[in-house]
């Protein structure tokens, strides 16, 4: 059963819609915020959706529930990672955003990062740590600071930015224990700016100014801690440059629907690729809802759209 985006809006209040949230993940109780934004938005306009906290039972919630359809409010492992997705399509299950293949390079910053220099776009330069590996900061071909992340988590989870190399030992310890493997790149002073795509267009670019050193955790989520600027105040040749940016960061991890690109701009006007976010946010405080209000589409409408396009992402 797969709706490959041609439903119509009657015919998708006929469907029954499990909202996943919650999960296993670090980033759980984001998660669970979104879910229930989304849960909440749906029943109000008539759907017949369903809130389904993931645990490992997944499988035998989604038989006994007889969902249509899955609007993915996930964050993180076992969510953005292409394993829900994967169990979807075993499933039978249409689902929202991008397919197992896409989730899992996005989610995974190493070959991310491989596939947008493969596609002719910056990103900082970079070194990978194993956990138990050498790693000598002394010896490394770019200058501090640096920022230190885990290779799979999102939402700002486990990242430091070190300006002194008798740091780094403190800094690696907090990354490992989120993964295995943790990046180590080159800190790029630049304007924090997030491209929203919708149907696999870029819609807006939102300015993040936020009051700690960069957009963590705790300015993510805690209202007041950072500002929001839409549309971003760049010069228009440069906005239409970040949207581009965003579009073709996208489209080089072959996502689908929907996604928030988060960039670096430069004072040099140069677009610095972090990373793609395949399930953004769905918070009171998140910047996709928000790029999509920006350009005139509310919530239950954006919610609809996504819907609309959720779709198998494997065979024909």
């Amino acid at each position: 059963m797969d709706t490959a985006g041609i439903m119509t809006r009657e015919e998708l209040k006929s469907k029954k819609i499990a909202v996943l949230y919650g999960g296993l993940s670090a980033e759980r109780e984001v998660s669970l915020k979104s879910g229930a934004a989304v849960h909440g938005a749906l029943v109000a306009l008539g759907y017949d959706a369903v809130a389904i906290d993931v645990d490992r039972n997944l499988a035998g919630v989604l038989a006994e529930k007889s969902v249509d359809l899955a609007f993915i409010a996930l964050h993180g492992r076992y969510g953005e990672d292409g394993a829900v997705q994967g169990l979807l399509e075993v499933a039978g299950i249409p689902y929202t955003g991008s397919g197992v293949l896409a989730s899992a390079l996005a989610m995974n910053k190493v070959y991310a990062k491989a596939a947008f220099a493969a596609a002719g776009m910056l990103i900082a330069p970079y070194v990978v740590v194993e956990r138990g590996g050498q790693f000598d900061p002394q010896a490394l071909d770019f200058p501090f600071p640096v920022v230190v992340k885990p290779s799979q988590e999102g939402s700002s989870v486990g990242i430091s930015i070190v300006k002194d190399p008798e740091d780094m030992g403190a800094a690696l310890e907090t990354a490992f224990r989120y993964d295995r493997e943790v990046l180590v790149e080159q800190f790029i002073n630049g304007r924090e700016i997030q491209v929203g795509i919708l149907e696999d267009r870029a819609l807006g670019a939102i300015e993040i100014i936020p009051r700690n050193q960069f957009y963590d955790f705790e300015a993510k989520y805690t209202p007041g801690m950072a500002e929001h600027v839409f549309p971003a105040p760049l010069q228009e040749g440069l906005y239409r440059k970040a949207l581009a940016t965003g579009a073709a960061a996208h489209h080089a991890l072959g996502c689908s629907g929907y996604s928030r690109v988060d960039l670096l701009v430069t004072a040099s006007e140069e677009c610095y690729v972090l990373e793609v976010n395949t399930l953004p946010g769905m918070t009171a405080l998140s910047l996709f809802p928000e790029i999509a209000g920006g350009v005139g589409i509310p919530f239950g409408e954006l919610l609809e759209r996504i819907l609309l396009a959720s779709s198998l992402k494997i065979g024909v």
